[in-house]
Parts: C-alpha cells; structure tokens; sequence
C-alpha cells in the first residue's frame, strides 16, 4: 500500500467508493449529533471487519436502523432484533445488533449530560480542540491513543459496547476529532 496515491493517502487505493469517503467525509469535522451517532453504529458494526464493507452497506444501515434517528432506535425490540439477523443488506451479528440499540440508550443519557454527543467528545482534548497529526507515511498512523483509550475507557464505564480504543480511534479519525491524512494529501487543510 502506496503512503499516497493520486494525492490521497494511499489507504482508499483505487475503489472509487473508498475514495469518495476519502476525500467527502474522512477527517472532516462532525459536530452534528446524529452523523456522529451514524458512525457510533458503522464503526461498531466494522469491528473485526474492513471499513470499505461497512461503507457498502452503509444505505442499508441507515434504513435498517431508521436514517440513524437515535429515538428510534433506542426503541428497537427483540422482534426489531430478529427482522435485522434476517437482513442481508447489514452485518448479521446478533451482539453488535444488539449494541447499536443500547447504544442508542447510552447515547442520549450522555446528551441529557453534556448538552449533546459532541460535546462529550470533544471534553476530552486539550483546550476542547481537535488534534491534527502531521504523518508523512502509513505506518506513523497509530491504532489508538491515550485521548481514545480514555474515551472507550469512559464510555464502557457507561455501559456501551462494541467501542474500544481502536474503533473509538477510527471513529475520532472519522469525525475530524483527529486530523490524520498524511502530509502531502490533499485533502489535509481542508
């Protein structure tokens, strides 16, 4: 795997939906409660899986689990349960099924909290700030921090699942909560 490619870091190689992700959403600061919940559940959902999976069934996520409208799917029932492990269009795993519905509950008592999600998640850097890595290669890119330790830490204490400290990292990478494309992409400043 290239560091960069085309003027992209080089982990999106050539899949254009990969790229899209890239160069759209990756890295870009989310403040919005509900994106931020949408990829509470994808990055969730990635666990033990490549991202560019989920990011296929990425649609069908969001019907399945209502546009990603925590409310909703903090209703969600056994029988909601069983309708989505007969779904192909999601990863068919009853535990992480299971986990996007508590953690919706979870999900609003830190709302009810903090004032909203973001909020929770940014109290955690310094000065309230995203942090912005300056990695010239793939292989600087940690899998997980202290600042995501802590964050997983906290939020297993909560009662969440499925979120430890590298998929809180993906999650902060996702969000801009950290900046980590690679010196030299182009989608670095933005």
């Amino acid at each position: 795997m290239q560091d960069l490619r085309d003027g992209r870091c080089g982990w999106c190689g050539t899949d254009s939906l990969y790229q899209k992700y890239h160069d759209e959403e990756w890295g870009k600061k989310v403040t919005d409660d509900k994106k931020l919940f949408e990829f509470l559940i994808l990055e969730s959902a990635q666990a033990g899986l490549s991202w560019i999976t989920i990011l296929r069934k990425r649609e069908n996520y969001r019907q399945a689990f209502y546009q990603f409208d925590v409310q909703k799917v903090s209703q969600m029932t056994e029988e909601d349960v069983e309708k989505l492990m007969k779904n192909d269009g999601i990863i068919k795993n009853r535990l992480k099924i299971m986990s996007a519905i508590n953690n919706a509950k979870h999900f609003q008592k830190i709302q009810q909290e903090y004032g909203s999600f973001y909020k929770y998640i940014l109290s955690f850097f310094p000065n309230r700030k995203p942090i912005v890595n300056n990695f010239t290669t793939l292989k600087e890119i940690p899998s997980r921090t202290l600042v995501s330790d802590k964050i997983s830490q906290d939020m297993k204490k909560r009662g969440f699942k499925f979120f430890g400290s590298t998929i809180c990292y993906s999650f902060l990478q996702a969000t801009g909560f950290v900046n980590d494309h690679l010196e030299g992409c182009k989608q670095k400043q933005r």
